[in-house]
């Protein structure tokens, strides 16, 4: 497909200003009137409508394709959320109005105040904040409700332990609130070893971050005896709860034993997070943590109306202007209402069911390193593939791509050989799902009888195989004129 410079036509304008612009060249001062080429394409007004129209359809979207990638819930997201958050009264609004006046902003402060009740509740947590703009930030944000912990207990910790199937998020924000990580190995069942845990604990510990259930679609089997372990020497419980989708009333962190959990609100509880944003990491906490809680919070007044919060003396202060990404706390505030606890637990049973269906199917054609009932998400490997034709787990993707699916996330987590980690999510019909199972066992077929085929997929896009390494290395983003 040719670049828009590639269809520029000497002479043609989309709009004619006319008057307008000898009007313009009146009024403004001639300092501030361009004097050089722009070298801007010259197009119609229907060339640059086709041209980016286009260039939409060959993008991949959750509205238009299938998108089974692991660990980020890339599930579809109702257009009624869109509307409501979109209302006026919610995207017209300046954030100041709550510190000018909060007669003015009391439908927002009861939006986040229920938010942060609902999600409490949903948690088994005592409170919350809405601050976190993302997952990886709410996760800074439980690390430094760790700290403020342990230095108001006179407590001298020095390590956080994070599993070895751990997103990597989890090492990096442990690291960036001054500690040390301690990496426990994975047992056969695909959980965090326990043996090897209890070894590592010890009175500098400062916390434990576990996935719940983790990134290999594994539900710890032992986290009972995980919590009893790390209570011993006086170490909180940190839960990512990245992959809250398959638990959604069926389990609560607070009830295990958790102190601290973060929320993707945009993977959970909609607004999917294609192309980096925007996001929302709730962070809920137990009761012994409610006093650190950044401020402000929204309280409720005995007449029934909201304030802003600010009386936690020892909060470890503000992580982000206002509330956070406010749009997605509405959109996740419509997605809870609307479906109601009943429609909750339907959502992770769905989740569970859809995943366990292309475990089951798939297992015959791919290696499956821990072939157990999985959560939300299933992992596969296509050590099989390698071996028989030198078709690697990223050749399997590009031809996914060519068939029009969206591929899974690959060579995560490192655990695992040539990964390949599926998430159908629960929005996705079986007719979908059989689609995307037809297509990978077509694809494990052609490995082994035509693996010069897959690997040179896809052939039906206007790049197919671009030097990756390369690319990242030496970023063009504008073009050469």
């Amino acid at each position: 497909m040719k670049h828009i410079f590639e269809k520029s036509v000497p002479g043609r304008i989309g709009v004619d200003v006319g008057a307008t612009g000898k009007v313009a060249e009146k009024i403004l001062d001639g300092r501030y009137l361009r004097t050089i080429d722009t070298k801007l394409p010259e197009v119609s007004e229907l060339d640059v409508i086709r041209h980016y129209i286009k260039l939409s359809q060959l993008n991949f979207s959750v509205d238009t394709h299938f998108y089974p990638l692991g660990s980020c819930t890339m599930k579809y997201n109702p257009k009624v959320n869109e509307a409501v958050s979109g209302l006026s009264g919610f995207a017209d609004l300046h954030p100041f109005m709550s510190y000018i006046d909060e007669d003015s902003v009391q439908g927002s402060l009861e939006i986040i105040y229920n938010l942060s009740a609902l999600l409490a509740e949903i948690t088994g947590m005592k409170g919350v904040t809405t601050q976190p703009y993302a997952g990886a930030h709410g996760e800074l944000t439980g690390i430094l409700l760790m700290e403020a912990y342990h230095k108001s207990r006179g407590n001298k910790k020095k390590y956080v332990i994070v599993p070895e199937e751990a997103h990597g998020t989890n090492p990096a924000s442990a690291a960036m609130g001054g500690y040390s990580v301690l990496s426990v190995p994975v047992d056969r069942d695909g959980g965090m070893d326990v043996n090897l845990f209890e070894e590592t604990m010890s009175d500098e510990v400062a916390g434990v971050m576990l996935t719940l259930p983790n990134t290999l679609g594994m539900f710890h089997r032992r986290i009972c005896d995980i919590v009893e372990i790390a209570r011993k020497y006086d170490a909180l419980l940190y839960n990512d709860g990245a992959n809250l989708n398959a638990i959604l009333g069926k389990t609560r962190p607070g009830d295990i034993g958790f102190d601290i959990v973060h929320m993707n609100l945009h993977k959970t509880f909609s607004t999917p997070h294609g192309g980096g944003g925007p996001g929302a990491g709730v962070v809920a906490v137990s009761e012994k943590l409610v006093e650190f809680l950044p401020t402000p919070l929204v309280g409720r007044a005995k007449q029934g109306s909201y304030y802003l919060d600010f009386s936690h003396k020892n909060s470890i202060g503000s992580m982000a202007s206002f509330f956070g990404n406010f749009a997605v706390l509405v959109r996740a505030y419509v997605y809870i209402m609307m479906l109601g606890k009943e429609g909750l637990i339907d959502v992770s049973e769905k989740a569970v069911l859809n995943a366990n269906y292309i475990r089951v199917k798939l297992k015959q054609y791919y290696d499956l390193p821990y072939d157990h009932t999985c959560m939300h998400e299933c992992v596969f490997s296509a050590k099989r593939q390698v071996q028989k034709g030198g078709v690697h787990a990223i050749d399997i993707a590009k031809a996914l791509i060519e068939r029009g699916i969206h591929p899974p996330t690959i060579y995560f987590p490192l655990v695992v050989d040539e990964a390949l980690m599926v998430e159908p999510t629960e929005t996705e019909s079986k007719e979908t799902i059989d689609r995307f199972i037809e297509a990978m066992i077509e694809i494990a077929s052609l490995a082994e009888t035509d693996p010069e085929r897959i690997k040179n997929a896809p052939n039906n896009t206007p790049v197919s195989r671009p030097d990756e390494t390369r690319a990242a290395r030496e970023l063009k983003l504008t073009c050469n004129l």
